[in-house]
């Protein structure tokens, strides 16, 4: 799944491929922003932490859980 944050003051994206599911990265997110003095912290697929300053996020956007299938099943 792919996590977009916005920034206050860059028009860049930060873009997270995460295997967590949609509700533990609502999750996550709704408990660091609580705090604007914190910091949110993600990790990708690879294993790469991501450490962003709550009071610099604009916005985050959280992709579906859902997989995405390979090849031409059902067609």
């Amino acid at each position: 799944m792919d996590i977009k944050i916005g920034f206050s003051d860059s028009p860049r994206e930060l873009v997270v491929s995460s295997r967590e599911t949609q509700d533990e990265v609502v999750a996550r997110v709704s408990e660091a922003l609580a705090n604007d003095a914190g910091l949110l912290t993600l990790t990708d697929e690879n294993g790469n932490r991501y450490l962003v300053r709550n009071s610099r996020i604009s916005y985050v956007e959280v992709g579906t859980s859902n997989t995405r299938t390979v090849g031409f099943s059902g067609a």
